[in-house]
């Protein structure tokens, strides 16, 4: 799909604030109403915008600890790995996972409310994912960036 520069606005602000009326969004980007919600319409038809979701602060619902999970597996085989993607997509307190190179097969974010329940869901993974080689846990001490938001350049150009 081809994106000029008004999709391009519009992709940066909804991703800051997805709760934007189409004539708050006409304030920022010079288009009426009715073509910011024609654009917004195709954009989700076309799969570029997938969700709208909110962050919520973690200290206001009762707090959560974030950790960051460097996970190996046994064997990389296609049917092995596609069932642990499944489960890892399953599993709410798994917000991301990313499956990379290097030491680690994936690097996973997970939310919990202490260390025991995130102790009782690793178990829970390792029982349930035999593949799953060994992995190491950092304990996020401070949350300093938070967020889900890809930069869209505004000049095509700039695209590499």
């Amino acid at each position: 799909m081809d994106l000029d520069n008004f999709d391009r606005q519009l992709l940066n602000l909804v991703q800051e604030d997805a709760s934007l009326t189409a004539e708050q969004l006409s304030e920022s980007v010079a288009l009426s109403v009715s073509a910011i919600q024609r654009r917004l319409k195709r954009l989700r038809v076309a799969g570029v915008i997938l969700r709208h979701t909110a962050i919520l602060d973690p200290k206001r619902i009762g707090g959560a600890t974030f950790f960051v999970v460097a996970l190996q597996v046994e064997r990389e085989r296609p049917e092995l790995l596609t069932e642990l993607r499944r489960w890892l997509s399953e599993e709410p307190q798994v917000q991301q996972a990313f499956y990379v190179t290097g030491e680690a097969d994936f690097i996973l974010v997970v939310t919990a409310a202490d260390t025991e329940t995130y102790d009782a869901l690793m178990t829970r993974m390792v029982a349930e994912n035999p593949n799953i080689r060994r992995f190491t846990t950092n304990v996020a001490l401070g949350l300093v960036k938070r967020g889900s938001s890809i930069p869209v350049p505004l000049d095509a150009d700039e695209i590499t």
